[in-house]
């Protein structure tokens, strides 16, 4: 079962299953008009209900308004309050991070070599909710970067608790001459205007068969035309998601409605960077296809420097 958030034909936010290109909208069948996934999975866990128990007892398919998922504004399907993000878990994103490292010398183990084979994991803070955009919206480049690319990851929403209440497909857009410049640079690399989004749906955990034979899909075009494309499977990843969700809860407060992206297996070529006006489209299996152009963001360094003079 694939929940969307959505703006309905009274501009409100109103959440809705989503079966291929049919959605119905379910917030209007409940009491209490829930439009948060989370909320809805809270008022689920009271009945002593999964959430897709809960909303299959609504017979939405006779009760619902129906909408063409085509023609939605798309909100991301749960209001993350932070969205973290987890590094090298896949063998191609050790490979792609030693590569754009500066000054390595050769035969020596770096930090990804380390951090691949280590107990810990790498986690980081990827973006607030204020910073993240959703599908069909346009996701930002960086001014002071020469090369950008999109990651494709998994996401899994999370509860305050750690519980996985579904999977989702997250764009974790990445700098990678800034983090390949000096690994401390990573927040740079990573956090900026736009520089994330996830969605559209999330599928709900219950009714997953096998997160980690999940196919991930990564297109991105230029003017029209595709310019690159590859794929990558969950089965690839080297940890698994309870590890990572263990490290990232271990004395630390997550809230309701985390998203945790679980690395990237799909790297463009080296002498690939994104530009204005490309479009990147993330497909994952079960889940959907997450869609964004692409912007520059607009650079305050004139203005500074003006304010200077």
């Amino acid at each position: 079962m694939n929940i969307i958030r959505f703006f309905n034909d009274r501009k409100e936010v109103t959440l809705g299953v989503c079966e291929k290109n049919k959605v119905y909208e379910i917030s209007s069948l409940i009491e209490e008009r829930i439009n948060d996934l989370i909320a809805l999975h809270k008022l689920a866990t009271e009945k002593k209900q999964s959430l897709s128990e809960f909303i299959t007892e609504l017979n939405f398919k006779d009760r619902s308004p129906i909408y063409h998922y085509e023609t939605l504004e798309l909100l991301t399907p749960v209001d993350a309050p932070e969205v973290w993000a987890c590094g090298v878990t896949y063998e191609n994103s050790r490979i792609a991070r030693n590569l754009e490292m500066e000054n390595k010398q050769e035969g020596s183990l770096s930090v990804y070599d380390r951090v691949y084979d280590a107990v810990r994991p790498e986690l980081f803070l990827k973006s607030t909710s204020a910073r993240t955009v959703p599908p069909k919206k346009p996701v930002c480049i960086r001014s002071d970067s020469k090369w950008q690319i999109p990651e494709p990851e998994l996401g899994l929403v999370l509860s305050g608790e750690g519980e996985i209440i579904g999977f989702t497909a997250g764009n974790d857009m990445s700098s990678r001459d800034i983090e390949g410049e000096n690994p401390l640079y990573l927040p740079q690399a990573k956090i900026w205007k736009n520089s994330c989004s996830f969605g559209p749906s999330v599928r709900l955990v219950e009714t997953m068969d096998d997160p980690y034979n999940l196919r991930i899909n990564c297109r991105i075009y230029r003017n029209g035309d595709i310019l690159f494309e590859g794929e990558a499977s969950t089965s690839q990843l080297k940890r698994k998601y309870e590890e990572l969700i263990e490290f990232l809860i271990r004395d630390n407060e997550i809230f309701d409605g985390t998203v945790l992206l679980t690395g990237t297996c799909i790297i463009p070529p080296d002498e690939f960077t994104l530009q204005e006006g490309d479009r990147i489209e993330i497909e994952v299996s079960g889940i959907g296809v997450l869609a964004n152009d692409v912007l520059l963001t607009k650079s305050v360094y004139n203005k500074i420097d003006k304010i200077g003079k």
